[in-house]
């Protein structure tokens, strides 16, 4: 029991996490956070941005789960924790990697629908390089409107 427990603490977590996203972006990276974002959408071609300090408020948050969890036996913390660690994976692979190429040496070409739809709707979204007036603040998720033909 207290394994489906931990497996379905950490599936939730890591899909939560999308909604966690969506919402910080929004109203946090787009709001009076928007000085630590704004080179994310204003490229200075710098390799490191200021943006990338939200990745180390998530992933330390993972690893005070994880690391708290297991130190004291808090099983569906440590789950949890893995569950951010997911969704923190896939962030980096698909944001920073396939649409924003950061490293260099991968091309990724999307072939499936959700991949181009996704890949779609981030683009929508960096065509405004202003803190007001963006669309789209997911990150793994995009609706079927931002569907490619």
């Amino acid at each position: 029991m207290n394994l489906l427990v931990n497996l379905l603490v950490f599936i939730a977590a890591a899909l939560f996490m999308e909604v966690v996203a969506w919402a910080l972006h929004k109203y946090v990276m787009h709001g009076f956070l928007w000085v630590l974002h704004k080179d994310h959408h204003q490229t200075t071609g710098r390799k490191l941005q200021k943006n990338d300090l939200f990745a180390l408020f998530f992933s330390t948050l993972a690893f005070l789960l994880v690391y708290n969890g297991l130190l004291y036996g808090w099983s569906a913390m440590a789950a949890a924790g893995f569950g951010v660690t997911l969704y923190g994976i896939g962030y980096a692979v698909f944001h920073d990697i396939m649409v924003h190429r950061r490293i260099r040496a991968i091309h990724y070409k999307p072939r499936s629908r959700y991949m181009k739809r996704i890949v779609a709707a981030h683009h929508v979204h960096h065509k405004n390089r202003e803190k007001e007036g963006g669309t789209s603040f997911s990150f793994l998720y995009a609706p079927e409107k931002y569907g490619v033909s």
